[in-house]
């Protein structure tokens, strides 16, 4: 389908077509980097109800934007996400709708998400040694992820992609098996470079590695970038003629990153993210009701002009964000 231009422009003339909506700020792993001593609830947990999620979606793809991603926290944990789901896919201009999963239950549950209209599904794997994978997550489930993700490629969703955080753990213990693992699944295999936060400076302190030695690894081995989709996020994909799947990078330290920058955020509690390492957000909560769509979309509208030209995690600044889940990374 031919791109929208859409309504969402901000002051540096980018676009936003995609859009990521978080459900909920409740995981129930316990990753190194994010939720080392697990999720402990603060404040409301009053997360947005289906009618209000629609809201949002309705007033977005009115907009222009085309694609969704519900996010977390872990999405599933919501026994309504199928009726979420549901109801986004059938939103009039909403083309793509996305889970981004740990995966935990999803062999039980990706049959009735993809019968609800899900389109393309991301699920994190940390690392694929069973010991290695319990370390970082807090679950001994590395089969059951994995069982999962396989049961999505035999439904025949569109798009299938797993996502790492790229540790110095996962690179001194060698990256050949995360090639492996592609050579005969048609999945795009995505490395994040960690990224700080207000709970972790330790941690990244003592686990960060620069995306470049990701891409002396793939240029060695006859890997090469592919271009990018309109509404692809800031990933570059890599592929490689001897394998099916591709494996990609998300470098937020690199130069340039937010240049392209083409997603708004909402969490779980009805506001606007300009960035995920902003400060605040832009409350719509109070307009997610009948009869407040026109100002609602001019509420995010005028919220975009006080959207920065990009993030300062170069300066150790990662705005309020304590840890990914609470935003929906």
């Amino acid at each position: 389908m031919r791109a929208r231009m859409g309504r969402l422009v901000d002051g540096f003339g980018r676009r936003f077509r995609y859009l990521r909506l978080s459900v909920t700020e409740v995981c129930n792993y316990r990753c190194t980097y994010c939720l080392p001593d697990g999720f402990k609830k603060s404040g409301s947990m009053a997360s947005l109800t289906p009618d209000e999620i629609d809201c949002v979606v309705r007033a977005f793809a009115g907009l222009g934007v085309a694609k969704l991603r519900l996010t977390g926290g872990e999405p599933s944990v919501r026994r309504d996400l199928v009726e979420i789901i549901g109801r986004a896919a059938a939103t009039p201009g909403i083309d793509k709708v996305a889970v981004t999963t740990n995966g935990w239950n999803l062999k039980r549950n990706i049959q009735a998400w993809r019968e609800a209209g899900l389109t393309n599904l991301n699920v994190s794997i940390d690392a694929l040694e069973p010991a290695a994978f319990h370390r970082i997550t807090g679950r001994d489930q590395l089969g059951d992820v994995i069982a999962g993700l396989d049961l999505a490629l035999a439904l025949n969703m569109p798009t299938v992609k797993v996502n790492a955080v790229l540790l110095r753990d996962t690179v001194e213990t060698g990256l050949d098996a995360f090639a492996a693992f592609v050579r005969d699944r048609p999945i795009s295999f995505r490395f994040i470079e960690l990224m700080r936060t207000g709970d972790n400076a330790a941690y990244f302190d003592d686990q960060h590695v620069s995306g470049v030695d990701l891409q002396g690894w793939l240029a060695v081995r006859g890997w090469s970038p592919v271009p990018k989709a309109f509404d692809d996020g800031p990933a570059i994909d890599y592929a490689h003629p001897d394998y099916r799947g591709r494996i990609g990078l998300i470098a937020p330290y690199a130069p340039g990153f937010c240049d392209s920058c083409n997603r708004l955020r909402i969490t779980a509690k009805g506001a606007l993210r300009l960035c995920l390492f902003g400060e605040l957000g832009v409350d719509l909560r109070d307009l997610l009701i009948t009869g407040q769509e026109e100002a609602l979309r001019t509420r995010i509208e005028a919220a975009l002009v006080g959207k920065p030209a990009g993030h300062r995690l170069h300066e150790n600044d990662s705005g309020d964000t304590r840890q990914l889940a609470q935003f929906g990374g």
